[in-house]
């Protein structure tokens, strides 16, 4: 449990930040929100640099679909199965 409980949290908070990035992305994309505004910018530059050395590698595998990035949603997968099927099998 000391492993697990630290572990969830991890996940936890990848799995939020990994979905306000994805959200953002929509609203850049949609031109809902322009990343001539500050706290956007920051906010998207952030994010990506967070997640951009998870994205590099699959991205690679993934063959190219230019208008639409699926390499977020690979990894909101593999968070979302390391949280609810894989750790609670092996922790608890």
């Amino acid at each position: 449990m000391a492993i697990a409980g630290p572990l969830f949290l991890i996940l936890n908070i990848a799995f939020y930040l990994l979905f306000a990035h994805i959200i953002l992305s929509w609203l850049i994309s949609f031109q809902v929100l322009s990343l001539g505004q500050p706290f956007v910018a920051q906010l998207w530059q952030g994010l990506t640099r967070l997640f951009e050395p998870m994205f590099a590698p699959i991205r690679r595998i993934l063959p190219d679909t230019r208008p639409l990035d699926l390499a977020p949603l690979v990894v909101f997968v593999i968070i979302i199965s390391l949280r609810d099927f894989i750790v609670p099998s092996i922790f608890l």
